[in-house]
Formats: C-alpha cells, sequence, structure tokens
C-alpha cells in the first residue's frame, strides 16, 4: 500500500512525529552522557518542551511534500524532516515564554521557572531567576540547533534537503526578526493594527503554515509554481491562525489553551485584538485597557479587560477577519496544483488550525 492509499490520520501522524521526537533526543541524550548530571538535566527539559501539541508544522510540512508526490520508500525519513520542525517550534516557544514572562506552559511550569524553581530548592549560589533565564536561553539555542541537525539529517537526498535548508533558513531569520518587531512594539506601547500584523505575519504565521508547506516542498523537488500557490494558500491561512490564538489568549479556557485566563493581557501582548479593541473603545475604557497591559490582573481585572474588548467591537471583528483570511486561502487552496487527496487534507488541516474552540 502506497502513502497516497493510506487514509489520513491525525492522530496516528502525532505519534509517529512523537515518537521520531523521542528517538532523536534519546540519541542526544546518549552524546551528551558524558557531560554528568547538568546536561541530564537540560536534556530532560528538551524532552518535556517536546512532548505533546497538535504538530500543525510537522503535518503542513508533510503535506507540503505530499502535494507534490508520495512518500512510499522515503516516508521515515519525511516524518524526521517534519519533525524538524516542532523543534524550532520548541526553541520558540521556550525563548518566548521567557521574554514575555510567562509562568505556564502547556499546564506546568515556563522552561525558565522550572531552572529558577530547581535553583532555589538546590540551595545554590547566586541568583536563581539568573539561573533560570540561562538555562531557558542555552535550551532554546540547544532546540534551535538541534532543529537543523534533524532536517539535515533527515535521510532524504542531499540536493533536496539543501534546497529545504534554504527555506529553513528563511524561517528561523523571519521568526527571530518577527519576535524582535513584537517586544519591540510592546516597548514602545504600540498599537496599531498595521504593525501588529506585521509581528503576527513574521512572528508566526509564516513559520506556522506558510515556511512548513514550503519545506516539505521542497523536500519533493516542487517548482516555483507550486511553491507560490502553497504561498497563496498558507500565508493568509497561517494569519488566521494566529489571529485564532490572539482570541484564545485572551478569552481560552485555561483547561484548553494550558495558560492561565488572559495570559496575552498580562504579558502586555500588543496584538491586532488588543489594537482594534483600543481603536474601537471609548476612551475611558481604552485608558483603562492601555494602562492595564503587561501588569499583574487578578481575575476580575481579566474578566473587565475581556467585557471592554468584546464590547469595542474587536472580539468581532477579529472573528470577522479570521473568516475571510480562511476564506481566501481555501480559494487558493482550490485552485492549486495538487492531487484532490492533498488538497482534501489540507481543507481539514485548515479547519482544524482555524477554528479552535474560544
Amino acid at each position: 500500500m502506497t502513502a497516497r492509499d493510506q487514509a489520513w490520520n491525525d492522530g496516528s501522524f502525532r505519534e509517529r512525529v512523537q515518537a521520531t521526537l523521542d528517538e532523536f533526543v534519546d540519541e542526544q541524550a546518549g552524546r551528551l552522557a558524558p557531560l554528568g548530571d547538568d546536561a541530564a538535566r537540560l536534556v530532560a527539559e528538551a524532552r518535556c518542551s517536546v512532548s505533546g501539541g497538535k504538530r500543525f508544522r510537522a503535518a503542513f510540512c508533510y503535506w507540503g511534500f505530499r502535494s507534490v508526490r508520495d512518500a512510499d520508500e522515503d516516508e521515515r525519513s519525511l516524518v524526521r524532516a517534519a519533525a524538524a520542525l516542532e523543534l524550532l517550534h520548541a526553541s520558540a516557544l521556550v525563548h518566548d515564554d521567557y521574554m514575555d514572562a510567562s509562568d505556564v506552559r502547556r499546564g506546568r511550569p515556563a522552561t525558565h521557572k522550572g531552572f529558577e524553581a530547581f535553583h532555589r530548592e538546590s540551595g545554590w549560589r547566586g541568583d536563581p531567576q539568573q539561573y533560570g533565564a540561562a538555562g531557558a536561553i542555552l535550551l532554546g539555542d540547544l532546540l534551535l540547533s538541534w532543529s537543523d541537525e534533524l532536517l539535515r539529517t533527515c535521510g532524504l537526498d542531499d540536493d533536496v534537503v539543501r534546497a529545504a535548508l534554504g527555506y529553513f533558513d528563511s524561517t528561523r531569520s523571519e521568526v527571530i526578526a518577527g519576535q524582535f518587531l513584537d517586544v519591540s512594539s510592546q516597548a514602545r506601547g504600540e498599537s496599531d493594527v498595521e504593525a501588529a500584523m506585521r509581528v503576527l505575519r513574521y512572528k508566526s504565521a509564516k513559520y506556522s503554515i506558510e515556511r512548513p508547506l514550503h519545506i516539505g516542498a521542497a523536500l519533493a523537488a516542487a517548482g516555483e509554481e507550486v511553491q507560490q500557490a502553497l504561498s497563496e494558500f498558507g500565508l493568509p491561512l497561517g494569519e488566521a491562525f494566529q489571529l485564532r490564538d490572539d482570541l484564545l489568549g485572551v478569552f481560552g479556557d485555561q483547561v484548553v489553551t494550558g495558560k492561565p485566563a488572559g495570559d496575552d493581557l498580562s504579558e502586555g501582548k500588543r496584538t491586532v485584538l488588543v489594537a482594534l479593541a483600543l481603536a474601537g473603545a471609548s476612551a475611558r475604557d481604552a485608558e483603562v485597557l492601555d494602562s492595564s497591559l503587561g501588569t499583574r490582573l487578578r481575575p476580575e481585572d481579566v474578566e473587565r479587560l475581556r467585557c471592554i474588548i468584546e464590547e469595542s467591537g474587536a472580539h468581532a471583528a477579529v472573528e470577522k477577519m479570521i473568516e475571510e483570511l480562511t476564506s481566501r486561502s481555501l480559494d487558493a487552496l482550490a485552485l492549486a496544483p495538487m492531487t484532490d487527496a492533498a488538497r482534501e487534507v489540507l481543507r481539514s488541516l485548515a479547519a482544524a488550525a482555524t477554528q479552535r474552540v474560544v
């Protein structure tokens, strides 16, 4: 049975990606074992960082490849290449949590908080917070390095891997620069929709969907026509995906998101949602919202800010943006040069990425 004949099973794919990551981390643990307990602690945190998640980036990479040709005998190598995107994602989250001073990630202490707590419990010298920061920076760097290694050694032909690495290089530059745009925007207290969309596009949208599609297609030796078609599908979908994430960051259920309610507000994120709320709210409400961003908020404070955002019309406006971007993406997908089987799976992935429950 060829890969084309097999029905797409999202749960099975996530399990294969997780098994690939576990195997890779096991290999790294063996290499670093001579360094002792400290290195083992770093690897253990790396293992936690790559556990769980929806694996959207890996899935879009996989189906970027499958939109061009079958995987067949390359299936294992393709899953390894797709898993490299999850190492990049884990790296970004570790660094992002530290920069945003987030305490929690997926229901457990964020990396910097975990290392900080270990330092304090061990009664070591120096500043526990500084130790936690150092641990998070180094773990994020390690995961970033591993993402490159896993892609380079995935097992596919060298020529297509080199082509994919070109897109991977662009991905890493874009997400790092996009992150700096984000922290700079927060530092300025800037709440402009256009600026917020630029941050959203480069910090998240491109590396979440468009670039994984490009990398997968490059691994299948796709031409420029296919890559352009994947951009027309992937970029607006990535923007819709991140807009949905921004709604979850304010209105999401902690049980679902794994982070405290209203965490984006406490972190002071100047998202498109916040920019629209500040523009649409009364002067008094806008002042309350603006002055509350980036401060420690009680549950009742979060609820008040949610009401301001809702009453400003920003929530509804973002929902409309998600709908329009998704529609544009699906229209492009309908015209893209690929098999109907690949098109159908990509359509289902688009729904999963944009219709998560708030």
